[in-house]
């Protein structure tokens, strides 16, 4: 089920919503869904979960702004095509085609179902709006409106629930706020196998904070005892990742690397990978850094 757009005011009577009947059924649904899906609500006045349903389903479709439409048949009054869909009880939803009905459901249901409905028969907007938003949810993002990013990512969602840039953007919007556990929550939408720069850099982060010790100040401590004490500097680093810190945790990798390139088995460098990753490879931490780490490496 697709929610598209901008939410515009209830719509009246003859707009994306009417009360249909057996007699107007033809023109109300069948012909229209010939141009549009429409989606038939079959309820009856007496129905407390028609109740429920109804309200969430008006609000689906005036969401979608017009690219679906909702009928609204009474099957106490209208028991003719009622009867011809063996409706056997309400309320069930029927969503009509090319004239034919395709899908449905019966049953109330929660306003996330009803929207994935809906979603389901608009499919995704055309790539050049996306691609649009994308570099808009971009731009928010590098500039540092975060809040804007995540209302551009969070739009797109809603146009593809699947769109896997969106998934790792609005999951760094999350991480870049300290919400871990809602990223978390964003970044498990996305299948185990896809890949993306943003997604990467998600999982990365989450990563850094699942392992991360929650204090610096012990680290932090035993560093001003001994500038030397390598495990310190390298939890501390942990510390700082988990928090978002990622520029002092390189710097603390980094300084781990010159002083002892391979020291535990190389360690200082791999997290300082991770680093980048959480970063983003293009990130001015990953550059700078990668800069830093070449001049250890190659003096």
């Amino acid at each position: 089920m697709t929610l598209i757009g901008e939410t515009p005011a209830p719509a009246a009577e003859g707009g994306y919503i009417k009360d249909g009947s057996d007699a107007s059924f033809m023109a109300d649904v069948i012909e229209a869904s010939k141009t549009q899906p429409v989606i038939v609500d079959f309820w009856a006045t007496w129905c407390g979960p028609c109740r429920q349903l109804t309200p969430t389903l008006e609000k689906a479709v005036n969401a979608a702004g017009g690219a679906v439409r909702l009928v609204k048949i009474d099957v106490d009054k209208n028991p003719g095509f009622a009867g011809q869909l063996r409706v056997q009880s309400i309320p069930t939803v029927y969503a009509f085609v090319d004239g034919q009905p395709v899908t449905g459901f019966q049953g109330a249901q929660p306003e996330s179902q009803v929207k994935q409905f809906i979603d389901s028969l608009l499919g995704p907007p055309p790539g050049n709006e996306l691609d649009a938003l994308l570099a808009q949810a971009r731009e928010a993002f590098d500039s540092g409106d975060i809040g804007g990013a995540a209302q551009d990512y969070a739009q797109i969602l809603q146009m593809d629930h699947t769109n896997v840039k969106a998934i790792g953007g609005l999951a760094r919007c999350y991480i870049a706020g300290g919400d871990m556990e809602q990223a978390a929550e964003i970044v498990a939408q996305a299948p185990a196998d896809a890949k993306d720069s943003d997604l990467d850099a998600a999982r990365a982060a989450l990563a850094l904070a699942e392992a991360a010790p929650s204090e610096t100040t012990p680290f932090e401590q035993r560093l001003a005892a001994d500038p030397d004490d390598h495990d310190a500097r390298f939890e501390l680093a942990g510390a700082l990742a988990g928090q978002g810190r990622l520029d002092a945790a390189a710097d603390h990798l980094l300084t781990i690397i010159e002083r002892d390139r391979t020291w535990n088995d190389e360690a200082a460098r791999k997290q300082l990978l991770t680093v980048f990753e959480a970063a983003g490879l293009a990130s001015d931490i990953a550059k700078q850094g990668r800069r830093r780490l070449s001049a250890i490496l190659f003096s």
